[in-house]
């Protein structure tokens, strides 16, 4: 399975027993969803391997305490330290209304109330504390903050989000 047909579920951060069990920091606002799972992917230098767990449960909230199938020592959960966790994209949550995946709306329309169509989200930033939608308009790049206040709609089914951007924001870019 490829990078690009799953989604990111967290990182193995530590050792948690004697008999192999790590801890994984789970990077989402619902953990209990991954409580249950038979198997994750793990990135070992950019290739993804199945593990499959003999059993699972929350620690501390935004841990996950795993014991994988075949890793019974120390010495190898010390090798899965730092390795990323990945689950195909088909078992993300469905999300509905404006509540959005950021991989979800990469090439919607991006449309404002005052000034129509924008241009194209290629992808949402979320490198820094804010993250940013990046829209192409016309091969100029536009960077919008995303603010819960600018989302007006998500339209899955015609590819487009409505944005009530700033007055003046998009002239920085476009009157250079």
């Amino acid at each position: 399975m490829r990078k690009k047909d799953c989604f990111y579920l967290g990182k193995i951060a530590k050792k948690f027993s004697f008999k192999g069990e790590v801890l994984a920091y789970l990077d989402t606002d619902e953990p209990e969803l991954y409580e249950n799972l038979e198997s994750v992917l793990v990135d070992f230098n950019g290739q993804l391997i199945p593990f499959f767990i003999k059993k699972a449960s929350l620690h501390k909230n935004d841990f996950l305490r795993i014991k994988f199938e075949d890793c019974n020592s120390e010495e190898e959960a010390d090798r899965l330290i730092g390795s990323e966790l990945y689950l195909p994209l088909s078992m993300l949550p469905k999300l509905e209304g404006n509540k959005f995946y950021y991989h979800e709306i990469e090439g919607f329309d991006v449309e404002d109330p005052k000034l129509g169509i924008v241009g194209t989200i290629k992808r949402v930033n979320d490198s820094n504390y804010q993250p940013i939608f990046e829209i192409d308009h016309n091969g100029t790049e536009i960077l919008v903050p995303m603010i819960d206040d600018f989302i007006i709609e998500v339209d899955r089914e015609n590819k487009t989000i409505v944005l009530a951007i700033p007055d003046g924001l998009i002239d920085l870019y476009l009157n250079k």
